[in-house]
């Protein structure tokens, strides 16, 4: 089994945001994902806001070969795209991430209320 095969290929997002609509860009951000991993064959991501107007995104892929493959196609959710690239300063160039090992305890889902 390769390293790939055990881990995934991940892909680290990041974003500046406009202050005052951190909230339209998460709610795009978690609708654009939902249709990514719905339909593109992602496997999740998780939103950090990092300090200030910097926003990082972590996201999962069974392989490079998937991420890639979603790279070519039109938006998973063309509308959910356009409201957090409206809430955006910038999108920074991603940065590809080869897993060569993975410890991370699976963390039970906790709703949101």
């Amino acid at each position: 089994m390769t390293s790939e095969q055990r881990t995934g290929f991940c892909v680290i997002y990041r974003f500046r945001v406009h202050t005052g609509q951190e909230g339209d860009f998460q709610i795009g951000w978690a609708r654009l994902t939902e249709a990514i991993r719905d339909h593109r064959g992602g496997l999740g991501s998780r939103l950090h806001h990092v300090d200030g107007d910097l926003w990082l995104a972590y996201a999962q892929w069974p392989d490079r070969a998937t991420w890639e493959a979603a790279q070519g196609l039109p938006s998973a959710d063309p509308a959910a795209a356009a409201q957090m690239g409206g809430a955006m300063i910038e999108s920074l160039e991603p940065m590809l991430l080869e897993p060569t090992e993975d410890l991370l305890v699976r963390a039970r889902l906790v709703e949101r209320g």
